[in-house]
């Protein structure tokens, strides 16, 4: 028999307000409210909100915190500044990616430095287990996952800030890209990183699960007049296609290393060992290496994941990872792995949708840039 799905703490307000919902790893997720394509235009044109309380969030404590991550993930831990967040990858040793994360570094009220870990709900599981045998390597460092405790709010777009204005302390809305404060929301704890998944500004907020329901109100609310629209995975995953960012279980996997993803910023291989660092090493001047790369299609048909990618010879040479149709583009995108003879932009290729070839050419990533 099959375990009944998770929920988050917000799964009444989506009910609703006529949120769809779809299992999306264990958890009971909305994939759309009003439609994706309104959804997707919302967050580009002003604000979308987002209920990302699914993916897993990791905490750290103790005075060698930073030294075990530090042996765990691709970017190096050991210089993180109080406040500053990274994008970083786990590795097994071949070098495949196990999970791509966000390591934050933070200081709670009292002064006590912690480091908190974002992983992707699919993989939060197999994570946890995998780090077990780690943690008893550094038995003075204090593990917890706080998952179920807390929720996980994003609000993204280029009205983002100006909602979040008569929400959030002024000191917030001093933080550069990619760095986190812990601070409050109308009273309630709360952690607040300029962060996002969708190619827009805004904020990452988390809080306890008992807060949820309200501080998601308080945006909705303050963002009424901005054009504020919930929003579910479905236009979540077309905003960061269009970003080019990649989606773990398409774009990454315990096959693909970071150097075919294109993710070379988030190795930090100089003067470190870390777990896959030797393998990365050799990776790292490989030119032979499958590449990462965009697909802008004709005509308006999508390529989904699995559609094969041909060259002029009629020769297969790799797969659509992710794709759609691009609501701010108006046109069909994708990514693919592709060997470097036929990853060069501008290259033309034919995708087989269902029998049908359509013509593609391959173009640099991301699709998509905020003004």
């Amino acid at each position: 028999m099959d375990a009944p799905l998770q929920t988050t703490p917000l799964v009444d307000w989506h009910k609703a307000n006529g949120a769809r919902l779809v299992d999306f790893a264990g958890y009971s997720m909305p994939v759309q409210y009003t439609g994706i394509v309104a959804e997707h235009q919302a967050t580009r044109t002003a604000a979308g909100v987002f209920d990302i309380s699914h993916m897993g969030r990791l905490r750290f404590d103790g005075p060698r915190a930073d030294q075990l991550l530090d042996h765990l993930l691709t970017r190096r831990v050991l210089d993180m500044q109080t406040g500053q967040v990274r994008y970083s990858l786990m590795c097994n040793e071949e070098g495949g990616v196990l999970d791509d994360v966000l390591v934050s570094c933070l200081e709670s009220p009292s002064g006590k430095v912690y480091f908190l870990l974002v992983v992707n709900a699919s993989n939060r599981a197999k994570i946890v287990r995998w780090l077990q045998p780690h943690l008893a390597d550094f038995p003075d460092v204090e593990f917890h996952d706080v998952t179920d405790s807390t929720a996980m709010i994003a609000v993204q777009g280029p009205k983002a800030l100006e909602i979040c204005k008569p929400l959030l302390p002024a000191s917030v809305f001093s933080l550069g890209y990619y760095k986190a404060k812990v601070t409050e929301q109308m009273s309630k704890p709360c952690i607040v990183s300029r962060t996002g998944y969708t190619g827009e500004d805004g904020f990452e907020l988390i809080v306890k699960a008992e807060d949820a329901c309200r501080v998601w109100e308080n945006i909705m609310m303050a963002g009424r007049a901005h054009g504020i629209a919930a929003v579910g995975l479905g236009a979540r995953d077309t905003l960061r296609l269009e970003a080019g960012m990649p989606l773990y279980g398409h774009e990454l996997n315990e096959s693909i290393d970071p150097y075919q993803a294109g993710l070379s910023f988030a190795c930090s291989l100089k003067d470190r060992q870390f777990i896959g660092s030797d393998a990365l090493a050799k990776k790292s001047t490989d030119q032979g290496l499958l590449k990462r790369v965009g697909i802008v299609l004709t005509g308006r048909r999508a390529a989904r994941e699995g559609s094969e990618l041909l060259d002029q010879d009629n020769r297969v040479v790799g797969a659509v990872t992710s794709g759609s149709f691009s609501p701010t583009l108006d046109k069909p995108i994708a990514m693919a792995y592709l060997p470097s003879e036929v990853s060069q932009p501008g290259t033309v290729l034919d995708v087989d949708i269902r029998g049908t070839r359509v013509s593609a050419t391959v173009t640099v990533l991301p699709f998509y840039k905020r003004p």
